[in-house]
């Protein structure tokens, strides 16, 4: 599963790309969660291959949990 979070004041959004176990994204959720109702400062995630991220919770501007990029439609609907 990929999370792509927004940061203000910053032009690019940042992907994540977590593994695709139900305990990963519940841990991701959480994580999200507690940073943007103000209990956390930052927004740990780790992706699927261990690399840690680490976001300011003031700075997160939107977080979208999605398909991976493969899945995703471009182009103009008919």
């Amino acid at each position: 599963m990929e999370i792509r979070i927004g940061v203000t004041q910053s032009p690019r959004e940042l992907s994540v790309e977590l593994t695709d176990d139900a305990a990963s994204v519940s841990a991701a959720r959480t994580a999200v969660s507690a940073a943007l109702d103000g209990s956390a400062p930052v927004l740990w995630l780790t992706d699927r291959r261990g690399r840690e991220y680490a976001i300011p919770a003031a700075k997160v501007a939107y977080v979208e949990f999605g398909a991976k990029d493969g899945d995703r439609k471009l182009g103009f609907g008919g």
